[in-house]
């Protein structure tokens, strides 16, 4: 019965009801067109909606996904890999890691996965070149439609330049200038944002604990401070304190910073860093904000319950998700290279940890 009397089962659905079988008899599964009968529209227009195909328009979009709801439709992906030599399996590559960016990245790319595909996790403990082609090689092997490579660290960028692939990719994080499709989260203007804050509210000049430089992100986010600081004028700060984005590093940079008098602000670049920081700030008896101001980066859930509530960056995972998948989709859809995504612009967060400079 799989396949026959369409028309009678899409009315059924669509009407809400059910169909009844005899024992020797099974309920066939919704095909492609049903969900096309039911949704008013051609067979090659589901096809572009499951494709993520960019020229469809929105209503109709919303139709075709209404109707694949109601049915419970479901791609047949051995049939698809068949004709065309690929699955409807999108690979995603990341690095074994806890922290709150990367990790916050993948579920954004997991949660904007399209109707129809599916993502598979390759998450390596270190993104070299042996384990990159490796992942690369055997996601090959599962006929992927396309890979995405979370690539935060610039020696993944320079790993990719040099692979050939033979799928679309997409990396995401891998700051400027890279030789390939990408999308990434301006770094530079949310260290803008931090910065100027701080200045704008009277400090003289903002310190800055950076994070690793082998990471796009730490480098991005030091000359945005930098672009901030000689923009407005202000002194740049002769030492850069570094850390590995652990709340140790924030706090052993901390207790440098927090024990000179001149320092009154203080922008770290991310969260935990900064939680580092607020210990070492109470440890050598100065008060934030009061005495010192502190900014972060990224805003991790427990930043508006540090102690003082932390002022950071908040970035659109989702967002960033989102856009990494429209560009993988429309290299799909379109057979080759898609227009760069425009970074995604971050937001600036208020909170407690930052005021005034005290009156000398």
């Amino acid at each position: 019965m799989y396949g026959r009397d369409t028309g009678v089962l899409a009315a059924c659905w669509a009407a809400g009801g059910s169909v009844s079988a005899s024992v020797d008899q099974e309920i066939p599964r919704p095909v492609m067109a049903d969900v096309a009968r039911l949704a008013g529209v051609s067979h090659q227009t589901v096809s572009r909606v499951l494709n993520g195909h960019p020229h469809v328009s929105p209503s109709t979009r919303a139709s075709v996904l209404a109707a694949i709801r109601h049915l419970g439709y479901r791609p047949n992906t051995a049939a698809r890999a068949l004709v065309t030599g690929r699955t409807n399996v999108l690979g995603v590559i990341s690095f074994d890691s806890v922290l709150y960016g990367p990790a916050s990245m993948l579920y954004g790319i997991e949660r904007a996965a399209r109707p129809g595909y599916f993502v598979a996790v390759a998450s390596l403990p270190s993104l070299d070149r042996a384990s990159l082609t490796g992942a690369v090689e055997r996601f090959l092997g599962q006929a992927v439609a396309g890979i995405i490579v979370i690539a935060p660290e610039t020696g993944v960028v320079e790993a990719l330049a040099g692979l050939s692939v033979g799928v679309p990719l997409v990396a995401v994080d891998c700051g400027g200038g890279v030789p390939m499709s990408s999308v990434k989260i301006d770094n530079v203007a949310g260290a803008v944002l931090a910065t100027r804050h701080l200045l704008d509210l009277g400090h003289r000049t903002v310190h800055h604990i950076a994070g690793p430089d082998s990471w796009n992100d730490a480098r991005d986010r030091v000359d945005g401070w930098r672009q901030a600081l000689r923009a407005a004028g202000a002194p740049e700060p002769a030492d850069l304190p570094r850390g590995d984005w652990s709340p140790q590093s924030g706090y052993e940079a901390g207790r440098q910073l927090a024990a000179r008098p001149d320092v009154t602000a203080v922008f770290c670049a991310n969260d935990p860093m900064a939680l580092g920081f607020l210990r070492a700030a109470a440890e050598a008896g100065r008060r934030v904000p009061q005495d010192i101001s502190v900014v972060g980066f990224d805003d991790v859930p427990e930043a508006a319950y540090f102690s003082p509530p932390l002022t950071t960056v908040r970035q659109d995972f989702g967002a960033l998700g989102e856009r990494a998948l429209r560009l993988l989709m429309s290299q799909i859809t379109a057979g080759g290279e898609a227009p760069p995504a425009p970074p995604v612009v971050p937001e600036l967060i208020v909170r407690s940890s930052s005021a005034a400079p005290a009156p000398r």
